[in-house]
């Protein structure tokens, strides 16, 4: 009997050794595809130089669509194919107009329109300054103080924060929200901070939301420049009587037909079962958008390039999705839902990159404790590549509506420390990007993949 425990120990024990040695083998396969064989960064070049930026509506966001589907099916997937979706078309319009007026003295300032925001009148506004840090300030001035001016939002990204998302998160609302609240009290243009921990001269546009505020409480709104907002604010402090003139010329249509892309490869075993990996598609206008989020598209392009590649045929269904529309309004990652939802799919895994191109550290992971530690359990088989970072929290906001009964979404995490410097900025082209760090976030991207794909999800 004693016997027969300990041979089937070693029997259990052997098993588990050829599974860890079979996954540290195809885990090294992979590794050596994306840095030796891959096509992301030739795929990115083309998405960010020939084609450019890819603001949902507009023809690069169109030209990408066709280019994308193209490139996907020279992969020899089962499926390539293209989802309807209705998008915003929003166009920024001339180049915008900042200056503070001292006396007979102009001072310009680099300023964009914030996405989705109203134009100025044809000759542009003009009017007294407010500074303030928060939502909170604002609404403890009041209508009276408010009304007529132009709110001046200068909180900068908390420097304390090591984790960037968080600095960035800490500060967004007031360009998100801060057009809507304003307005409510009167104010006639507000000028936001860029979200940037950088000091530079670059505005950082990004999504306004009016909500549904009443259209003739709409107000423009635009970023200034980090080194921008530290001069108007010293400018103020000494001059508070100055004036600032803004004149801006953008435009939102009705929306448009756009659609996402979606490759394929069907499951061998469980086709069934879903696993997603993906980007989104659009960018915003200013630069080509090559790490926000041309990097995560064909970051995950390229996951599938490497499965063919090695050979690998997946047990579960595998579909890459290039998702349109993140930047102003998810609309394309609503439009998965709503047809996933439609046509009963059962959904077990995504995986979405959409924090750069820059290296990879690890994974954020939305899961519950048993799937997030089967992940983390994983940690050893990532070591040798430099992954270290298995943490629970945000996924993805194209990933974010998807829905199914028992579902893991995961993000993956690069070296964030220098991706604000260039979001939603006319610096984030093609040349930010460096093809190592590139080609091996989609390694690590696969990495994830394939574990999953072998052992599922705890149910």
């Amino acid at each position: 009997m004693k016997k027969s425990i300990v041979v089937a120990s070693l029997f259990m024990a052997t098993c588990s050794l050829f599974a860890q040695s079979k996954e540290e083998q195809t885990l090294k396969d992979i590794y050596k595809s994306s840095l030796t064989n891959a096509k992301c960064y030739p795929w990115l070049d083309h998405l960010s130089n020939a084609i450019g930026s890819r603001l949902s509506g507009s023809a690069g966001a169109e030209k990408a669509v066709l280019y994308t589907k193209a490139q996907l099916e020279t992969l020899g997937l089962d499926k390539v194919y293209l989802q309807e979706v209705m998008v915003p078309k929003w166009v920024r319009g001339e180049k915008e107009i900042g200056y503070l007026q001292l006396g007979k003295q102009k001072i310009s300032f680099p300023i964009c329109a914030l996405g989705g925001s109203v134009a100025t009148p044809k000759k542009g506004l003009q009017a007294n300054v407010i500074e303030v840090k928060s939502l909170e300030e604002l609404a403890a001035l009041g209508e009276a103080k408010v009304k007529g001016k132009i709110i001046f939002f200068n909180r900068p990204m908390n420097p304390e924060f090591v984790e960037t998302f968080k600095a960035y998160s800490g500060c967004v609302d007031q360009r998100s929200s801060g057009a809507r609240e304003a307005g409510k009290l009167g104010a006639l243009a507000v000028i936001v901070r860029s979200m940037n921990l950088r000091l530079d001269d670059l505005p950082h546009t990004g999504a306004t939301n009016y909500g549904d505020t009443a259209k003739e409480q709409r107000i423009p709104a635009a970023a200034i420049s980090t080194n921008g907002a530290e001069l108007l604010s010293k400018s103020l402090k000494t001059n508070p009587n100055a004036s600032f003139y803004l004149k801006q010329s953008c435009e939102t249509f009705d929306d448009v037909l756009s659609y996402n892309v979606v490759g394929e490869m069907t499951g061998t075993e469980n086709p069934e079962q879903i696993m997603v990996v993906g980007g989104h598609l659009d960018s915003w206008d200013l630069g080509d958008g090559s790490h926000d989020d041309g990097a995560g598209c064909v970051q995950s392009m390229e996951v599938l390039n490497i499965f063919k590649n090695i050979g690998y045929k997946p047990k579960h269904t595998l579909r890459v999705v290039l998702f349109m529309n993140e930047e102003n309004g998810v609309k394309g990652g609503k439009e998965y839902e709503i047809q996933s939802s439609k046509n009963k799919e059962n959904h077990i895994f995504a995986l979405e990159s959409d924090s750069g191109g820059f290296s990879p550290r690890g994974f954020s992971i939305d899961a519950d404790e048993v799937n997030f530690n089967q992940i983390k359990s994983w940690g050893s088989l990532f070591e040798p590549f430099l992954i270290h970072k298995f943490v629970k929290g945000h996924s993805g906001v194209d990933i974010g509506p998807l829905q199914s009964k028992h579902i893991v979404k995961v993000g993956l995490q690069p070296d964030s420390q220098r991706y604000f410097d260039h979001h939603h900025a006319s610096n984030d082209t093609f040349d930010a990007v460096h093809k190592r760090e590139l080609e091996l976030g989609a390694a690590a991207m696969a990495s994830l993949v394939y574990l999953m794909d072998q052992n599922g999800i705890a149910k």
